[in-house]
């Protein structure tokens, strides 16, 4: 049984992307496009369009062009949508780096991306050179002013492009990395069809417009940052406030001064919103929908917010290998729980995964994926590739689900063994790995287990080796050296054996069940 979406197809236009996003931007001229959440400074369209054609025309003009990749470590900013579009006004590739790796984690996504140009923020400087010796990149630039040593991005501006430099729609235009169930993350190949595709199947369900003041805070560097807050706002014609981090006073403050109408969020910020004493002191009554995304929220908690703001909070749902999007909840249509319904030009089949056989509504597994918006591929890896989409253009999620008989879709848990902390992916076997390399360690395992703030925590099991001493504090502390924040362990337990099956599967279910007999 196939589940088409309820709402109709769309023309997806061929075009590259920031001829796209930025169809409008003359038009809107003098209108705020991003304005910088703490200080108020202020990008509009016509800035925006000449920064991303003189970026365009110096990156060009030094060469850059289809590709080529630049990779972008920085939060969010005015500027990031400069760069962002610069590089793919010029045919080239961008991939987003998160800016809390650590100097290996960059290392190996600029070496698997083969970037050329690296764009971040002082702060990250030291790191950044470290992760790029030994790669392709050939220059390291700063969003911001330049040091005695590393130029400013603006130094790269060159004679404006007039017209975006030719590709085909099927390049590939951007580059997020997405973590795996087994070893390290993989680069995802988004195409220009892909990213247009899914800011207009969005935009018709949601309602996004000129009129709409967006809240940034979810970072561009992730898929869901980039496509429907700063991709999407910017097609709609919204103005976009951006935070560089989470900060719930500024988060809040923002919202009051700037009138934000739409914020999208994760849902550990729902349950700030929910629970927080401080959200009284301000005034949240221009935001009609809180939208949170990028891992599940309980109907009770977004019932909650939702009273306690006096505006709808609703759920989506998508991944980095859809462009993102796929499901989401237009104004007034929301259910408890739902993560909303089918967007446009999309198919979803619920399948047994043990049979492969459709299932039919209210059946719950696995939901597979077919429509305009999904990757090209894994980079360098045909094998994951093929294990994600099958010969028929279906990708396997695998979360398990259900559709019930208005089309709304529930994710009631995951067939992959992937922890989301806050949002982000989390690979257990990325952890296990490392933890086997502590020299005390002889065998590992983690799992995630609930948490009301971050929805799910990594939790360490470890066998020490004969003869041989550490303490949890000093595992955790090991692991929390090699890896960024949202990965380390928080919790970790020295046991005399880890439970598997005959094959030598670690049998994560019994050490979740053994983590909820001790909460």
């Amino acid at each position: 049984m196939i589940h088409r979406s309820p709402f109709p197809d769309i023309d997806i236009p061929e075009t590259p992307l920031t001829p796209f996003v930025l169809e409008r931007a003359r038009e809107l001229d003098a209108k705020p496009a991003l304005i910088d959440g703490p200080s108020g400074r202020v990008l509009t369209y016509r800035q925006l369009d000449e920064q991303v054609r003189a970026l365009a025309g110096g990156l060009a003009g030094r060469g850059f062009g289809p590709g080529d990749v630049l990779a972008i470590m920085a939060p969010n900013v005015p500027e990031y949508a400069t760069v962002f579009h610069g590089a793919a006004m010029a045919g080239g590739s961008v991939t987003t780096v998160n800016p809390t790796y650590t100097a290996r984690e960059v290392h190996h996504q600029l070496a698997d991306s083969r970037a050329s140009v690296l764009v971040t923020v002082a702060p990250f400087l030291a790191t950044a050179r470290e992760a790029a010796t030994g790669t392709t990149v050939e220059q390291i630039v700063l969003l911001g002013e330049r040091t005695d040593d590393t130029p400013s991005v603006l130094e790269l501006a060159g004679p404006p492009l007039a017209e975006q430099v030719k590709v085909d729609p099927d390049d590939v235009v951007v580059l997020p990395y997405s973590s795996g169930t087994t070893g390290l993350s993989k680069g995802v190949m988004l195409t220009h069809r892909n990213l247009v595709a899914n800011i207009a199947q969005v935009l018709g369900p949601t309602g996004m417009d000129a009129d709409d003041v967006v809240m940034a805070v979810l970072p561009f560097f992730h898929i869901y940052g980039m496509q429907v807050l700063m991709n999407t706002g910017l097609r709609a014609g919204a103005t976009i406030v951006t935070l560089p981090r989470f900060d719930l006073e500024q988060f809040l403050a923002a919202h009051q001064d700037h009138k934000i109408t739409r914020s999208f969020v994760a849902p550990p910020i729902v349950v700030a919103l929910a629970k927080h004493p401080i959200v009284d002191d301000f005034d949240l009554s221009n935001v009609k929908q809180v939208f949170s995304g990028a891992a599940p929220l309980s109907a009770e908690l977004a019932a909650e917010a939702g009273a306690r703001l006096g505006c709808e909070v609703v759920q989506g749902y998508g991944m980095t290998e859809l462009s993102p999007v796929t499901h989401l909840t237009p104004e007034g249509m929301g259910k408890p729980g739902s993560v909303g319904l089918t967007v446009p030009n999309t198919e979803v089949q619920i399948v047994d995964p043990a049979s492969g056989e459709p299932l039919g509504i209210d059946a719950d597994g696995e939901v597979w994926i077919r429509g305009p918006q999904v990757m090209k591929g894994y980079l360098n890896n045909e094998r994951a590739t093929a294990e994600t989409i099958d010969a028929d253009g279906w990708l396997h999620t695998g979360d398990i689900g259900h559709i019930d008989r208005d089309g709304h879709l529930y994710v009631v848990d995951r067939l992959k063994e992937l922890i989301k902390y806050k949002g982000f992916q989390v690979p257990p076997a990325e952890l296990e790995a490392l933890l086997l390399t502590h020299p005390a360690v002889a065998d590992a395992a983690v799992i995630g287990v609930p948490d009301d703030e971050a929805g799910e925590i990594p939790v360490g099991y470890v066998v020490l080796k004969p003869a041989q001493e550490a303490t949890p504090e000093e595992i955790t502390q090991y692991v929390a050296d090699r890896v960024a924040h949202y990965k380390q362990i928080r919790r970790l337990t020295l046991v005399e054996e880890i439970p598997k099956s005959a094959s030598g599967k670690i049998l994560r279910r019994v050490l979740r069940e053994r983590a909820a007999g001790a909460s």
